[in-house]
């Protein structure tokens, strides 16, 4: 009994939901009619197609993603949108405005005059008492109750259908943006490349270099001090000593940042294991099982789980993180969450903008949930083809 209760209502919610979707459609038909030639301006068609594609994949359900823009099909769809959209919403206004009516009538029947009874419209038997208002109004209003369930919610789904399909990007199209983007993330790499190349240079230059040409010249001292004063040469071959350890550390730091040994001596699984293990937060660490990853993805996955750790240590307040690697096919997913304050911006040129065009940089994504107050959610798809 509760099983067809609760299927009844779940029923009738989608049926007031793709009702009110169609009779959304209507108006908008309507004002796509009236304001045509106002609409057919690329810069206002454009926004206003958006928007149905936007309530289409609600109804129906699917992510809608963005499209490259196309005059010429957002056009075509204005007179779609008139051809199927007045009919498609004209069957919602009368079934739906036949059932206010109904139950209108049902309570309203005395208020006519006697000498002209309301008449049902299905039924056709006048409502001149209370007899017929609880019997033959109930009866209607089953009937186009019945009748909306079974035709508004598959009409509502093949309008919505018919609007994606016609504002869809032709293989063309996605041809095209795809290029663009292709472009877009090599310029990106080719700046990413030439910023990094300048580090490691400057790097290189103000900080090891510098070092190895002083431990030069206290060598060179020392070897001119050591036959008058061999103490004072013991001392400058320890002071050259001690600087070369120091330039050996900032020589590894250096090379860390093109290609952290760690990933060559322990692999992923064993880096972001003892990246988790040193993290500013408590951070628990699930890797399924990844298989071969080539060194590339490895390198970005392994500085996206860095930086997004250093991120929630240093911004967030968080007092936990976790950090879920998975290998689906030909795809690579990182996902770190914190339970900390949220509103994490990657617009705002942080870190999160460089994980971002780092996974862009080999064809991958990065997204990102943080409301304000927190969870936060951050993402990274990587291909491993």
């Amino acid at each position: 009994m509760h099983g067809v209760i609760g299927e009844a209502r779940a029923r009738s919610v989608e049926t007031g939901r793709c009702g009110r979707y169609l009779l959304g459609t209507l108006l908008t038909a309507a004002v796509t009619l009236v304001a045509a030639p106002l609409l057919c301006v690329p810069s206002l068609a454009a926004p206003w197609a958006e928007h149905h594609r936007r309530r289409a994949g609600a109804l129906l359900g699917r992510p809608v993603e963005p499209r490259p823009r196309a005059v010429r099909r957002d056009l075509a769809w204005l007179a779609a949108q008139v051809a199927t959209g007045l009919p498609a919403g004209a069957v919602a206004l009368l079934c739906l405005g036949n059932l206010l009516l109904t139950l209108l009538v049902t309570v309203g029947w005395w208020a006519f005059p006697p000498s002209d009874p309301p008449r049902l419209l299905l039924l056709d038997v006048r409502v001149d008492g209370w007899t017929a208002a609880l019997t033959a109004n109930l009866a209607q209003f089953v009937l186009l109750a019945a009748l909306s369930a079974l035709a508004l919610p598959p009409l509502a789904r093949v309008h919505a259908r018919c609007c994606l399909a016609v504002l869809a990007p032709s293989s063309a199209e996605r041809l095209a943006e795809r290029v663009s983007e292709l472009t877009r993330t090599r310029a990106d790499v080719l700046r990413a490349h030439g910023a990094e190349l300048r580090r490691i240079e400057r790097d290189l230059h103000d900080g090891t270099q510098a070092r190895l040409v002083a431990i030069a010249m206290r060598l060179a001292v020392a070897g001119e001090t050591l036959p008058r004063d061999p103490d004072a040469a013991a001392v400058l071959v320890r002071q050259a000593q001690a600087e070369t350890e120091e330039a050996m550390t900032e020589l590894r730091s250096v090379i860390r940042a093109i290609y952290p040994p760690v990933l060559a001596d322990q692999g992923l699984v064993g880096a972001l294991g003892a990246l988790g293990a040193r993290a500013g937060v408590p951070t628990r660490i699930d890797i399924g099982e990844l298989g071969e990853v080539p060194a590339a993805v490895e390198a970005v996955a392994y500085f996206a789980v860095t930086e997004a750790l250093a991120n929630i240590a240093r911004h967030s307040r968080a007092t936990r993180a976790a950090v879920r690697v998975t290998r689906d096919g030909a795809s690579l997913s990182a996902e770190i969450t914190d339970d900390g304050t949220g509103g994490a911006d990657a617009s705002r040129g942080s870190g999160l903008d460089g994980i971002g065009r780092r996974a862009a940089a080999l064809d991958g994504t990065m997204k990102i949930t943080s409301p304000p107050g927190g969870p936060t959610t951050l993402t990274v798809e990587l291909p491993c083809v």
